[in-house]
């Protein structure tokens, strides 16, 4: 879905106001998967758009569904012969989430992230990240994945957790966004859309000075800088305490609650001494806590359930910090929080 590419089209013929909104109606409402479908487009309109700017700029390579049928895996394939995955999570809430990858790999090489193994290709671009949605959009249009077979459910949250930091692309992200969040796109409200950074100080103060309806999430996996420079290399270039001061900047300027995602990793970082230390920088009111379940790439092992739940307990009972155990989606397919690596088979 690149609009740009669909405007420069629809701008060489009469009525364009009107065709432009049928063509992202087409898009965003109908989910359409080719032009051929835009019916009340004039058939030389759709031919020259199947030419210049087709509907998906992505193929797909794969799909995997998990063992309790919650959680599905697609890898994508990019125009230049890249591999990207993204994923769709079905919530017992009824809440459906896509987590879009925002780079063709990832640059930032965290010790328990298969994706930080392959090392950075290229940036996605906005057109890239929406497909990423629209993908996931039209399979639950057609029923699938759906609670009653035959029902068509729609998106309702997007999260850019999957391959790539997002901060190091972050105008296509916004971009991308952008036109998700339009009135005549998908319906999805600002608060809908979640941001997440490994610790890149400077996107975090420009989310803060331009404030966009958006959610930000902090990777953050580590009490202290001598663990989380062990865990990720990032905390070298923007130490801890630059990156705290960084996220009471963002919550004082915005007054959005920050999300602190932390993974459990079995007598790594799951002992009372680093639950009392991530208590001590949980210090704002806008400040709350995911504790994630490690999900193994081979570096590491997953802290036991009784270790999550007691480390979960701590941060509560004892330091009164917001915490949430975030339910653990995709694990047996290579689909959570990590595992993407953009395999190609």
């Amino acid at each position: 879905m690149n609009p740009a590419k669909i405007k420069g089209v629809i701008d060489g013929f009469k009525d364009k106001t009107r065709r432009m909104k049928l063509a992202r109606q087409a898009v965003f409402k109908q989910l359409a998967s080719a032009w051929a479908e835009a019916a009340e487009l004039p058939p030389e309109i759709r031919a020259r758009l199947d030419r210049e700017a087709p509907v998906f700029s992505l193929a797909p390579v794969r799909e995997s569904v998990s063992g309790d049928g919650k959680t599905v895996k697609a890898a994508l394939g990019t125009a230049d012969g890249q591999v990207i995955e993204s994923v769709l999570m079905l919530h017992e809430d009824g809440r459906r989430t896509v987590c879009v990858s925002s780079q063709v790999g990832c640059p930032m090489g965290c010790a328990f992230c298969a994706t930080g193994r392959l090392g950075l290709t290229r940036d996605l671009t906005a057109e890239e990240i929406i497909d990423q949605v629209l993908y996931f959009a039209r399979l639950l249009k057609n029923g699938a994945f759906s609670a009653a077979p035959g029902t068509a459910a729609t998106i309702t949250n997007v999260v850019v957790m999957g391959m790539g930091e997002p901060m190091h692309n972050l105008d296509a992200v916004l971009a991308a966004f952008r036109e998700l969040n339009g009135p005549d796109a998908l319906g999805l409200g600002g608060r809908q859309f979640t941001v997440s950074t490994c610790g890149i100080v400077p996107g975090i103060l420009r989310l803060a000075d331009e404030k966009p309806p958006v959610n930000l999430a902090v990777s953050l996996h580590a009490p202290n800088q001598a663990l989380r420079e062990r865990l990720m290399p990032v905390a070298g270039a923007y130490p801890l305490d630059r990156l705290l001061d960084a996220c009471r900047v963002y919550a004082e300027k915005t007054g959005r609650k920050i999300m602190f995602e932390y993974l459990l990793i079995d007598g790594v970082n799951d002992g009372e001494a680093q639950a009392e230390e991530l208590a001590r920088l949980m210090d704002h009111p806008l400040y709350h806590v995911n504790l994630i379940k490690y999900h193994s790439t081979g570096a590491f092992s997953a802290s036991p359930l009784d270790r999550r739940e007691r480390f979960q307990r701590l941060l509560w009972d004892k330091y009164r910090v917001p915490v949430t155990l975030r339910t653990s989606f995709g694990e047996d397919i290579d689909a959570a929080c990590g595992q993407l690596a953009g395999k190609r088979e």
